[in-house]
């Protein structure tokens, strides 16, 4: 008797388990017109996110909120959420290529790993020689995607999510990519009159002046 009913608590328990595993959401990721979505394709409430990574408040954002947001909204599937690149700069786009290097499930976590650590690389970005700047903005773009890469560390921090340098000059010189991803941010930023970064659109709507984790928050709060 004790037997069976230890299996069967040990089923029950592989049963919760299992679905638990399958309502994490955050897992569901896809690749739609040059943005990641995550999450519930069913879910009431959509947000888009415009990123940039050469922005701190962007960064700061990702640091103080994506996993609130991940674990209260999209893990549970009451949220899809929509990531989308506001391309400023060089820099920027060298990254933004960097979290879309390989599998479309890698994504979250490249891009975490740059939001992570981009007080570090943003602050040696603004002590580069004149020499490193002209590397940057001069010459076909591969070669200035690797030139950014190496004078950042950027390979480094990639290297730690266990890529190879080849397959990171392979993404990053893909010179269609990149043309592709910074039109992309071109007409997103006239669809949408995107003022700044971080921006969001809630279901369809800019939420004016909600630029932080806290001013989100509410406004995720209020439209429950």
């Amino acid at each position: 008797m004790i037997a069976k009913r230890l299996a069967t608590g040990i089923l029950a328990l592989a049963a919760v388990l299992a679905t638990a595993a399958s309502s994490n959401w955050n897992t569901r990721v896809e690749r739609v017109d040059g943005a990641h979505v995550i999450g519930n394709p069913k879910a009431k409430t959509k947000l888009t996110e415009f990123v940039s990574y050469t922005c701190p408040h962007c960064g700061t954002f990702a640091r103080t909120g994506d996993e609130a947001l991940k674990l209260a909204y999209v893990g549970p599937g009451r949220m899809q959420l929509e990531v989308r690149h506001f391309v400023r700069d060089p820099v920027d786009l060298t990254v933004t290529l960097m979290t879309w290097c390989g599998d479309k499930s890698k994504f979250l976590r490249n891009h975490a790993a740059f939001m992570h650590a981009q007080p570090d690389w943003l602050a040696r970005a603004g002590k580069t020689t004149r020499a490193q700047q002209q590397r940057w903005y001069a010459g076909e773009w591969p070669a200035r995607a690797r030139a950014i890469a190496s004078d950042l560390d950027f390979y480094a921090i990639m290297a730690g999510r266990g890529y190879e340098r080849t397959e990171i000059d392979r993404c990053i010189g893909d010179t269609a990519m990149a043309e592709k991803l910074s039109e992309n941010s071109e007409r997103d930023m006239a669809a949408y009159n995107i003022p700044g970064t971080p921006s969001f659109v809630l279901d369809g709507t800019l939420l004016a002046g909600v630029h932080t984790w806290p001013a989100l928050e509410k406004r995720l709060i209020a439209a429950k």
